[in-house]
């Protein structure tokens, strides 16, 4: 039903307090009535090998099931090394396998990436959208979402406290729901 999605929230970060996590917690608040997000736990994951593809474990069943439910994907991730996180790529190449059961194809994606310097994860945000248009994912192009200075975007009790910021965050995730919407039946 048009108005109404359910979202996946990966984020590229296993740290307690991580920046991302904060982040993501921030903007399911954005999301309009109808849209429900849920977060997708992906370090449990055992690292991708293809002699899985016959006996997968568990993790990856559950995982692909999970995904396979959803209607769209928002990736938050922070940039390690200009790139993003291993777990996150692992965490893609499961979901994308075995070869021609991809779980991430036809699915809308946004991607904000976060760092802590003034590039605001820049070649996380672009490495992972090479991955995400390989993976057939129609991928929300504008406005992009770079969030330098991560450190310090948040309150004593993790909200963002910069206005401008959270007006940017709401067109952005407006601009998702549009996205989202065009690829509902």
């Amino acid at each position: 039903m048009v108005g109404m999605a359910r979202v996946g929230i990966i984020v590229g970060s296993l740290r307690k307090e991580s920046f991302s996590k904060q982040v993501a917690a921030n903007v399911v608040k954005l999301f309009p009535t109808g849209y429900t997000s849920e977060l997708i736990e992906i370090g449990n994951l055992p690292i991708y090998n293809q002699d899985y593809d016959e006996n997968p474990p568990a993790e990856y069943t559950a995982f692909r099931a999970q995904v396979r439910g959803l209607d769209a994907i928002l990736f938050v991730t922070p940039e390690y090394n200009r790139s993003i996180p291993a777990v996150l790529k692992n965490a893609l190449d499961v979901g994308s396998r075995p070869y021609g059961q991809s779980v991430w194809a036809g699915k809308p994606a946004a991607i904000i990436s976060q760092s802590i310097g003034n590039i605001g994860g820049f070649g996380a945000n672009h490495h992972l959208r090479q991955v995400l248009s390989f993976l057939d994912m129609p991928l929300l192009q504008q406005p992009e979402a770079y969030l330098a200075n991560s450190a310090e975007l948040f309150d004593e009790n993790g909200l963002i406290k910069n206005t401008d910021t959270v007006e940017f965050l709401q067109s952005f995730v407006d601009a998702f729901v549009t996205l989202i919407k065009r690829y509902q039946f």
